[in-house]
């Protein structure tokens, strides 16, 4: 009994192999240490959701603005200076896309919007100077966007529009924003020319303008009509459009007519009978048939009324 108590107990060799199963006790005290909070740092960062958002757990801003740091240090004809110039492009694409979605109702696909904004890119990137102490997205902003309106008003449209008629558009496109915030509908005319004090024909230009990016093709199958090309919905002339009058007159006139006589115009000039077959269908020679019409066209040319 004595030799167990020692096993038991803090001495022996019974000693040194409890305290080995102690070290287990050791993971649990991980789990109460700061460490694993750390991974969900980068999800509660979201400090670089700009208008462009961010590239990771890097600040966008602050990518940048080191870029152009190392830009600066590295002389002109340095090798690298070509990797931080695609660094910069490929960080900044981003604020590309978000330019390009304000064009979303151009019926231009995004893709081409994208490419001829970051050409604005790049010569903003060429053109910035971060000694002005501006923020590179505040100075690239309206070179893109600008290289993406002069697109659409160089390469896009098919139809001239004049100039004062596109800038009046930009005007006008921004109180329609407002103005259907601020009613909760559509705004009409009236309350867009009085919201920027313009005529409302200089409106109702300018939306026709705002539109008159592709020419519709007259060949081509209009769904809503059920599959009717437009030009098969066109108007055109009808050749028989000035014998309407004419017809309407001798009508008129036919009314007043002696049944025998107004039988007789009717078989000569609407069932084409000849003066033989008209003498034959109505019992009469056809030298009387001939004298007949005679006096008819005489008395429908003069326009009188018929008398016996």
């Amino acid at each position: 009994m004595q030799d167990d108590t020692p096993d038991t107990g803090t001495g022996g060799p019974g000693a040194d192999s409890r305290p080995e199963p102690e070290p287990p006790g050791e993971p649990p005290g991980p789990p109460e240490s700061p460490e694993p909070p750390e991974p969900s740092q980068p999800s509660q960062s979201p400090e670089p959701a700009e208008p462009f958002g961010g590239t990771g757990p890097i600040d966008v801003r602050t990518l940048t603005r080191v870029l152009f740091e190392r830009l600066a240090e590295l002389p002109a004809q340095a090798p690298e200076r070509e990797q931080v110039r695609a660094a910069l492009i490929e960080v900044n694409i981003p604020l590309v896309r978000y330019a390009a979605t304000r064009f979303r109702s151009r019926n231009e696909p995004m893709e081409d919007v994208v490419q001829v904004g970051t050409i604005g890119l790049i010569n903003a990137i060429d053109r910035f100077d971060p000694s002005r102490g501006v923020q590179f997205p505040t100075y690239a902003l309206p070179t893109i966007l600008g290289e993406i309106k002069r697109y659409f008003r160089d390469n896009v449209r098919t139809m001239h529009v004049p100039r004062r008629l596109q800038e009046l558009w930009v005007q006008v496109s921004g109180a329609m924003e407002e103005l259907t915030v601020t009613h909760g509908r559509t705004p009409k005319v009236p309350e867009i020319a009085a919201n920027l004090r313009i005529p409302e024909e200089d409106v109702r230009a300018c939306l026709d303008a705002g539109r008159a990016y592709n020419a519709a093709s007259l060949e081509a199958a209009q769904e809503h009509e059920g599959g009717l090309a437009l030009l098969d919905r066109l108007g055109y002339e009808d050749s028989a459009l000035t014998d309407v009058e004419h017809r309407d007159m001798v009508r008129h006139l036919l009314v007043q007519l002696p049944e025998r006589e107004r039988r007789i115009v009717i078989l000569r000039f609407f069932a084409n009978l000849t003066q033989s077959q008209i003498s034959t269908e109505l019992g009469m020679s056809q030298m009387h048939v001939s004298r007949l019409l005679a006096r008819i066209l005489t008395r429908l040319r003069t326009g009188n009324s018929w008398e016996e």
